[in-house]
């Protein structure tokens, strides 16, 4: 069983571990009891949230208490806090005493950039349920930016995000991009006939529109992931298209290895499966808006280097013209310097460039020297 708490910041949280001995605190738990769970066996401590009833199967269905549940943490016996963020993680609570260093992954998408999105597509959008669910996010944004004012120094995971924390927060702050296990992954050169794309099949990761591109284009197209949207794609890909679903890491490994090409349509604040594709020495076709801008080298901009193409807008056309685009180049991409590129991005070099910011932050603490917000 593949275990819950492997996205994107909890394999950063796994990193942190690696790096430091500390001690580890989360809205819930249900991890420390999975065997097959990096946090197997692990002290780990929790909030309120972790006994009401359904939490295990989402906490966001208690999205209004999670604020409240973050603060009643009591964390005043460290010197030093570290905390990885997507959502309200960076809202302890600590003293003039304490330093908190926060590694930010994202401002709460759902309460900034997906609000419309969250409320045009859920039931609580409309009607009278509308109205207070629009007051619950306008109330959790005032929150979002007050405790963002409790954190010493932000990480951003990319620049792309670093831009948001700006936009949202007013805050500077410095880029260290998360680790990617490049170990896993094996670098082909002989790739077969058909294209790939990996990930959860949602509304916002635009998997419709990569579906219907290859409808159009008669290219082959193999899908991997689930989700809300797993049963829309099923009725409207045509026959070659292959939706295979959920599938093991395992499997997962060997179809990016072999794929002529992995294509990707979401924006994302980072995007770890665009470095597993080009890990794999396989080019990569991204939407060129957020991580992907930073983490894919479009050929025609970077012809010696090059590890794909990225396209300028999220549509059936631009996605058409991208893989008739790369069909044109794909002689020139070359897998072991794809595979180079990704090793910018290993976990080694994770653990170096966050243990040196920890050190340099906490000496800095130490010596009485006040840090400026956003500067080390």
């Amino acid at each position: 069983m593949t275990p819950q708490a492997t996205g994107g910041s909890e394999l950063v949280v796994r990193e942190i571990l690696q790096c430091l001995d500390a001690d580890l605190y989360a809205l819930i738990d249900f991890e420390s009891t999975n065997p097959d769970s990096y946090l197997y066996k692990r002290q780990i401590g929790t909030t309120f949230l972790q006994n009401l009833p359904g939490v295990k199967s989402g906490v966001q269905k208690y999205l209004p208490l999670m604020p409240i549940a973050i603060e009643q943490l009591d964390l005043r016996h460290y010197d030093v806090i570290l905390s990885s963020s997507h959502a309200v993680a960076k809202g302890i609570l600590t003293t003039p005493q304490q330093l908190h260093l926060c590694y930010c992954h994202t401002p709460m998408r759902y309460a900034w950039d997906l609000t419309f999105d969250y409320l045009h597509q859920s039931r609580l959008g409309h009607g009278l349920p509308g109205l207070l669910t629009r007051y619950l996010l306008h109330r959790l944004r005032q929150w979002d930016v007050l405790s963002a004012n409790r954190v010493d120094h932000f990480i951003a995971n990319s620049h792309f995000t670093a831009s948001r924390i700006w936009r949202c927060y007013r805050r500077k702050a410095e880029v260290i991009y998360p680790p990617v296990n490049i170990d896993r992954f094996t670098c082909k050169a002989d790739k077969e006939d058909f294209y790939l794309t990996v990930c959860r099949l949602v509304g916002y990761k635009q998997v419709a529109l990569i579906v219907e591109a290859f409808n159009q284009n008669g290219r082959n197209l193999v899908v991997i992931g689930t989700g809300t949207e797993l049963q829309k794609l099923q009725q409207i890909a045509k026959s070659n298209v292959t939706i295979l679903g959920s599938q093991p890491n395992v499997v997962v490994q060997d179809y990016l290895s072999r794929a002529k090409a992995f294509v990707y349509a979401a924006c994302e604040d980072f995007g770890i499966v665009l470095v597993e594709a080009q890990a794999c020495g396989t080019p990569t076709i991204a939407y060129g808006v957020g991580g992907a801008a930073e983490t894919v080298l479009d050929i025609r901009s970077h012809p010696e280097r090059g590890t794909g193409i990225l396209f300028p807008a999220q549509t059936t056309a631009a996605i058409i013209t991208a893989i008739s685009t790369f069909e044109t180049y794909r002689q020139q991409f070359q897998s072991e310097r794809i595979r180079t590129h990704a090793e910018g991005f290993a976990t080694s070099v994770f653990r170096s460039q966050y243990s040196s910011l920890v050190d340099r932050a906490t000496q800095q603490w130490l010596s009485g020297t006040k840090l400026q917000h956003g500067e080390i």
